[in-house]
């Protein structure tokens, strides 16, 4: 009878415990070098910088937000609140629980941002944690780096194509010797038998 007595106390100190606070969490600290990646931002003319700090595997730990107008009121409170969130977030508060909860918050400033995906915001908080979850919840940025990976491959394959002017025949360019140009289009001429061949537009200098 005390055995049991003694479980049903354990039980309720147990269920009394559960319920004074949440369990302690363990803060997980970034390494002490880590990738970042860095956002630039305009919201009815207050301008500034979020930087958000990853993961190993690529998950947000910390974030810096950055005003263009130092020592202003909104300078300080946004290096704060950037300080509370990258508490929040080495302490294992999921972003996805930030984003829900202070995403469409309305004050001042507000307005449009410029940003298509994104439009108008109705404050600072609204827009950043608003591109937080676009950027690293939906992916819908992804492709847009993508895009221009491929924009700058197409550039740089366009900038070492061959002018038309010159001969696509490379291996023929150390033949030339004291070859003539061409009368129809001035390009330089390679040998061709006893005469010489134009390698841009296939005339001759005389011999067929």
């Amino acid at each position: 009878m005390s055995q049991v007595a003694g479980a049903v106390t354990n039980g309720e100190a147990a269920q009394q415990e559960d319920l004074s606070g949440p369990p302690a969490a363990n803060r997980h600290r970034l390494p002490d070098e880590r990738a970042g990646i860095t956002h630039h931002f305009s919201i009815a003319g207050h301008e500034g910088y979020l930087t958000v700090g990853l993961y190993p595997n690529g998950q947000p730990g910390e974030i810096f937000i950055r005003m263009a107008k130092e020592g202003s009121t909104i300078a300080g409170l946004m290096e704060c609140f950037g300080t509370v969130v990258s508490v929040s977030l080495q302490h294992g508060v999921p972003l996805r629980v930030l984003c829900g909860k202070l995403s469409h918050t309305r004050f001042e400033p507000s307005g449009w941002t410029g940003n298509q995906e994104l439009g108008y915001a109705k404050s600072i908080m609204d827009y950043l944690f608003r591109w937080l979850e676009l950027r690293f919840l939906s992916g819908k940025q992804l492709p847009l780096f993508e895009a221009k990976a491929a924009d700058d491959e197409s550039t740089r394959s366009e900038s070492i194509q061959v002018p038309a002017s010159l001969s696509p025949f490379p291996h023929e360019s150390s033949e030339v010797g004291d070859a003539p140009l061409c009368s129809t289009c001035g390009s330089l001429m390679v040998p061709n038998g006893s005469c010489y061949r134009c390698g841009n537009c296939g005339g001759t200098s005389g011999c067929s």
